[in-house]
This record gives C-alpha cells, structure tokens and sequence, in this order.
C-alpha cells in the first residue's frame, strides 16, 4: 500500500475531531472590534509584510518602522495607541474606525478569526463572536479553506493550486 494511503486515514480521523469539521461562516464587517483594546496584544509583522505596508503608504520601510513598530525580543509587532490599546492602523474613517490599511493587512491579522486560540471549541468561538460581529454569519468556510488559511505564510503571493479545496 503507497504511503500517503496509509497517512489518509490519520488525516480523515485528525478531520473528524475537529468540532468545525462541517465548516463555520464568517465575514468580515469592518468594524475594527478585532483590532481594538482593552487589553495589550501583539500584532506581529514579517520583513516581507513592513515592506508592502510601507509601499501602501507611500513611506520609506525605515519611516514605518519608527512610527508604527517595534520589536519585542527577535519579533517585530505593529504598536498600539497607548490610551485605548487600538492597533495604531485603526483609525476614524467616515465616522467609524477603520483599518487604514485593510487591502496589505498581516497574515495574523488575515486569519482572524480562524486562530488556534478560538478553534478550540464551540465555547471560545463563540466567545469571539460576542465581540466580532462577522463571526457565524456571511461567507462559509469549509474545513480544508480553514487549515489552507491557518498554514497560509506568504498571502501575497499567488496561490497555489491544491488538491484540498472544498467540493461543490
């Protein structure tokens, strides 16, 4: 028997254990509760993704890291204001806080609200969904979308074609 048939029951039963097997809904509305306090976090950012965001805004990389970044230990996260713990990027746009730059947004930022943290059970997902209001609703996912965005390093460049899409 080939060897990846013998890891394809491992893989289905992995699958089977997963609570969100049968896939959840989620769309984003833009409401920046993700990205806002009260408490501290870390919005962390590759070389690669301070480059594209300094080009979005039109800025020199070494500017963006000054205003914008800074690093904690080897890592590089993107800073927060200091009175509401908001991302810095999060701004008041049209009356509604907006993130400024939403179309080069991070990977951490892009797999929202598909974390480890809030695929543990039923119970922190929809603890997530109290605070975001795109959480069980709109677009559906399906679990191998899931894992692909979970793993997904380089959302910048082109995808790759897999075998692991969902079927019609």
């Amino acid at each position: 028997m080939p060897y990846s048939k013998l890891l394809n029951p491992v893989n289905k039963q992995e699958n089977k254990n997963k609570w969100y097997v049968a896939g959840l809904h989620f769309e984003c509305v833009q409401c920046g509760a993700c990205c806002a306090g009260p408490s501290a976090g870390y919005i962390w950012v590759t070389r690669p993704e301070i480059k594209i965001i300094a080009d979005f805004l039109k800025m020199p990389v070494g500017q963006v890291r000054k205003n914008y970044l800074k690093r904690v230990g080897f890592r590089t996260t993107i800073i927060e204001q200091p009175s509401t713990k908001d991302c810095v990027f999060l701004r008041e746009t049209e009356g509604r806080k907006k993130c400024i730059v939403y179309p080069v947004r991070p990977k951490q930022c892009r797999s929202w609200p598909f974390w480890p943290g809030n695929l543990k059970s039923t119970g922190t997902w929809n603890k997530a969904a109290q605070k975001c209001a795109g959480i069980n609703r709109g677009r559906f996912y399906c679990l191998e979308e899931i894992k692909r965005i979970k793993r997904e390093e380089k959302w910048w460049q082109p995808a790759k074609p897999t075998p692991d899409s969902c079927e019609k």
